[in-house]
């Protein structure tokens, strides 16, 4: 006899389905039973951008995995067309048990290397409406489908977990939306609470997602053939890990106790004992705060070089939290000193030179007025 599959006549709602994580959490949730509307800009013959995926694949595989793919064409910055969605579903099933928010669209928007003062501001502002006021329209008209079914999950997909995004993330509104959806998480969980409804954050790794397999020349077959242009894609992840990951946050009947908290696919491998399509259990969390603190080592004595080659003492005018990721350079003589923090991001250690951030410090130590 066929095992019953956990998510079977559960109904669920994958806000930005196209590809990526999002089509990987669709497929996953179909995999387990679910019925799937997968949602989206792109349709067959008329695609919202570059990429060729379309929802109507999204929601072909969920079915051949097992559940129920609905593909609705969705532009989730426009209330009227996310209001429809909400109608049509609560025509067709009455209820949703799962709400997904994985709309992004910013990376064509995202200015790295640039500081704030800098910036574009309509592309800063399109990326807050893309990537954070589509996760809040969607929710709003989402969550009261939700409410007369205890049980019920919300998850906020991301990037970064809790314990890196307590770092800046290196660009200001990539920061900002990153961040604000791990708190449109945190403050849905206390909202929800007595309805007995989890809202949570997550965030997947390294993710293989099409895009990322174009740019290094691979397919998902060959993936591994990139970990030589960059080693640190050997702890990548497929978009279907993260889906196993809403999978069973969604079938766990006490899923309840990790309401309002940012994890992330690696952290749930662990708890709930899944694995990638491959066997593997990537994790890059552990890659990231090894790489992270160990580059970060090789700044601190970059800088403490430079300051001995101006003649200066690294332990009267330097201070170090390795843990936070900052240099606090002394202004001021000894007897009244001021000690400035100056931060270092993950996206700063990872793609800038130490030589090159050591310099930046010196900077702008001497900017704020370096002790003498």
């Amino acid at each position: 006899m066929t095992e019953p599959r956990p998510l079977t006549g559960k109904v669920a709602l994958v806000a930005g389905a196209t590809r990526g994580a999002g089509r990987g959490i669709a497929c996953m949730l179909g995999e387990a039973g679910a019925t799937v509307y997968g949602t989206g800009r792109s349709v067959r013959g008329r695609p919202a951008g570059s990429r060729p995926e379309t929802i109507e694949e999204t929601a072909e595989r969920v079915t051949a995995l097992g559940g129920t793919g609905i593909a609705v064409q969705v532009d989730h910055t426009d209330e009227a067309q996310v209001v429809a969605l909400m109608d049509r579903i609560r025509q067709e099933q009455g209820r949703i048990d799962v709400l997904v928010n994985d709309i992004w669209g910013g990376d064509e928007l995202t200015e790295w290397g640039t500081p704030f003062w800098k910036l574009d501001v309509p592309k800063g502002f399109a990326m807050l409406e893309r990537a954070i006021h589509t996760h809040v329209l969607t929710s709003r008209h989402g969550v009261p489908l939700m409410l007369d079914h205890p049980g019920g999950l919300v998850v906020e997909i991301t990037d970064g977990d809790a314990a890196t995004n307590r770092h800046y993330r290196s660009n200001l509104f990539y920061d900002l939306v990153k961040t604000t959806v791990m708190r449109l998480a945190f403050g849905m969980a206390q909202e929800l609470r007595d309805y007995r409804i989890a809202a949570i954050a997550l965030s997947p790794g390294f993710l293989r997602s099409e895009a990322m397999l174009d740019h290094f020349g691979v397919t998902e077959e060959t993936w591994r053939d990139a970990i030589e242009q960059d080693p640190s894609f050997a702890e990548s992840e497929s978009p279907w890990f993260v889906g196993r990951a809403v999978a069973a946050l969604a079938a766990d009947s006490h899923a309840l106790t990790k309401s309002g908290q940012s994890l992330a696919s690696w952290t749930l491998a662990r708890d709930y004992g899944f694995t990638d399509v491959d066997g593997r259990q990537p994790n890059m969390g552990r890659l990231l705060e090894e790489g992270t603190r160990s580059r970060f080592v090789v700044v601190v004595d970059a800088v403490r070089e430079r300051l001995r080659a101006d003649g200066r003492d690294p332990d009267a005018v330097l201070q170090i939290d390795a843990d936070r990721l900052v240099l606090r350079g002394r202004v001021g003589e000894p007897d009244n000193a001021v000690w400035l923090p100056w931060c270092t991001g993950h996206a700063d250690l990872w793609f800038r030179s130490p030589g090159d951030l050591a310099a930046a410090f010196i900077e702008w130590w001497h900017s704020v007025g370096a002790s003498d």
